[in-house]
């Protein structure tokens, strides 16, 4: 552990003057850096070379778990028994027992802290019966979001010929991950205790230590096997900025942490993230047709952001709403629209959805009764929709 600490603090000491020529992952066969709000890709290193992920493979299996709990497929006290199949698995493991009972959220902490073969499995047969039906579900999933290198066999990450992904499809995955913040709360834990069915417990200790000795590191996913090599999926964030790294292949666990910090320090030094536009900013208002009220704020779906060399100033940008008629019931989060970003040169730069800040649901008679006694909302700009 000193060894470790003590690289840690050597890179972070170094890299403010290291040049963007240089290998920032020299130990990694393939490597890749990705802003995680933009998803611009600041660094890589052979990133569709198609390696086998090891455990980062429970990334995918994560992704698939939260998308359920946001869903509302699925809920964190739900209960979940434990199979054969699953209490059987080899490798890192929180020594799950056949028809002991656990709850989503236990399982999804013995996955993200702990790397748990026996929970991933048994989160995969409670949300598709069996683990072959649930790699299905994984599979057809990133190919939707474009991780169109990787082909995952299983659900854990073990050896199995065939079963590759890259640093890029991996940063991929990471990044839509990241969509569902929650599950920072469960990787960001560097140890817990797992209550067990007998009553004992079982430490739970976080497999990447960057979560402890890197400063905004709270995720998210290492892997090992002798195929693979030692392999870090990480997230940091300082400030506004939040990055993704991912190594690959490599030969020790001291060059895989040595080599994340050689990425997040590049990336923190280097580069800034401007908000051009909150999502709780308002636009302007917009009409609402058989609704419940009248007029609703405008605002966007997610942040407007650009990344920036931490020496260029901020730029200036405004917005051209195009929304059509819209008609209740419409809901906080439905895409209405979409707003032009235009910079001072009158160049588009990006297109981003917009919504409604509320719920607004569909008037009944009464409300029509109602309604002209009403007070417009003033001061607000009234976004034409027809």
């Amino acid at each position: 552990m000193k060894r470790f600490i003590s690289l840690v603090l050597l890179f972070g000491l170094f890299m403010g003057v290291v040049s963007a020529e240089e290998d920032f992952a020299p130990t990694a066969k393939s490597a890749i850096l990705m802003d995680a709000a933009t998803g611009k890709v600041l660094y890589e290193k052979n990133a569709d070379e198609k390696l086998p992920p090891a455990s980062m493979t429970k990334l995918a299996s994560m992704l698939i778990i939260m998308e359920y709990i946001d869903s509302g497929k699925l809920k964190l006290d739900d209960q979940v028994t434990i199979s054969e199949e699953a209490a059987n698995m080899g490798g890192s493991q929180v020594f799950l027992e056949a028809g002991e009972v656990y709850t989503v959220e236990q399982l999804l902490k013995g996955i993200a802290i702990a790397s748990g073969n026996d929970a991933v499995v048994a989160m995969s047969e409670k949300i598709a019966g069996s683990q072959a039906a649930f790699v299905d579900i994984v599979n057809k999933r990133l190919q939707e979001i474009g991780a169109t290198n990787t082909v995952f066999l299983n659900a854990h990450g073990l050896d199995t010929e065939g079963h590759v992904s890259t640093a890029r499809d991996m940063a991929t995955i990471a990044f839509n991950l990241l969509k569902h913040p929650k599950i920072l709360e469960f990787t960001s834990i560097y140890e817990e205790y797992l209550d067990k069915y007998d009553g004992t417990k079982t430490w739970l200790v976080n497999t990447n230590k960057l979560v402890r000795f890197y400063a905004g590191v709270d995720g998210l996913k290492t892997g090992f096997t002798t195929n693979a090599g030692y392999c870090l999926t990480a997230t940091a964030k300082k400030n506004d900025l939040r990055l993704i790294s991912v190594v690959m292949g490599e030969d020790t666990t001291e060059h895989r942490s040595s080599d994340t910090v050689r990425l997040l320090d590049y990336g923190f030094n280097t580069f800034k993230l401007n908000t051009i536009k909150s999502n709780t900013e308002v636009l302007g208002q917009i009409r609402i047709f058989g609704g419940k009220k009248d007029l609703a704020n405008l605002v966007l779906v997610e942040n407007a952001t650009e990344l920036l060399k931490i020496s260029e100033e901020n730029k200036e940008y405004t917005f051209n709403i195009k929304v059509s008629k819209i008609k209740a019931p419409v809901k906080k989060g439905d895409v209405v629209g979409q707003a032009e970003i235009i910079d001072n040169e009158g160049n588009i730069v990006d297109e981003v959805d917009v919504t409604v800040d509320q719920d607004i649901n569909k008037a009944n008679l009464w409300d029509y009764l109602f309604k002209n006694f009403k007070t417009l909302a003033s001061g607000k700009t009234l976004i034409k929709n027809n």
